[in-house]
C-alpha cells in the first residue's frame, strides 16, 4: 500500500527500496531542510505574522539583513532539489509520499529563495543576459501576489519534512 512507511515494506521489497533510496551522505539533513523551510516561510510571512503576532518582530528583524543572500542561496538549493527529484523519479513508486515532499520543498524552496534574493540574483547571474533578467522579473511578478501563502505553506511543510524525517528512514 502507497501509505506503508519502508519499514513496513516486504522483506524483498525492502531491499529493493534500499537500492533505490540510497543512504544519504547526511541523515538529518530532511531536519536542516525543514529547518531551511520554517526560515523561509518565516521571512516571506514576515508581515503577516507580525500582525499576528508582535512579539515575533524580534526574532524576525535578526534573519532580515541575511535574507537577500539567504534567499539567493536557497534559490539555488531549490533549483538542485527539484533536479534531484525528478532525476530520482523511481522513488515515486515505492516512497510516494516522501518524493511529493521532496518535489514540493524544492519548488517551495525555490519560489522563496527567488523572492528573498531577487536582488542579488539579478546583480550576480541574471544581469549577464537581458533575456534572462525580463524572464527572472516574469517569474517574480508572477509569485509576488502568493508570497504570505507561499511563506504559510513553507512552515507548514517545513514542520511535516521534520517529522517525515523520522517517519520515513530506513533501516
Amino acid at each position: 500500500m502507497w501509505w506503508r512507511r519502508p519499514q513496513a515494506v516486504l522483506k524483498y521489497h525492502r531491499n529493493l527500496v534500499r537500492y533505490l533510496v540510497k543512504k544519504e551522505r547526511n541523515p538529518m539533513s530532511g531536519l536542516i531542510t525543514g529547518l531551511v523551510l520554517l526560515a523561509l516561510g518565516a521571512l516571506a510571512a514576515a508581515s503577516s505574522i507580525v500582525a499576528r503576532r508582535p512579539d515575533a518582530k524580534a526574532y524576525i528583524e535578526m534573519m532580515v539583513p541575511y535574507q537577500g543572500w539567504f534567499g539567493f542561496i536557497t534559490c539555488l538549493w531549490g533549483a538542485w532539489i527539484i533536479i534531484s527529484a525528478i532525476i530520482n523519479l523511481n522513488w515515486f513508486s515505492y516512497v510516494p509520499v516522501w518524493w511529493l515532499t521532496y518535489l514540493a520543498t524544492g519548488l517551495l524552496i525555490a519560489s522563496l529563495g527567488l523572492l528573498l534574493g531577487y536582488a542579488l540574483l539579478t546583480k550576480y547571474i541574471l544581469n549577464r543576459s537581458v533575456e534572462a533578467a525580463q524572464r527572472g522579473e516574469q517569474i517574480r511578478a508572477a509569485i509576488v501576489p502568493y508570497q504570505t501563502v507561499l511563506g504559510y505553506a513553507a512552515i507548514v511543510l517545513g514542520l511535516w519534512t521534520i517529522v517525515a524525517t523520522f517517519l520515513y528512514r530506513i533501516a
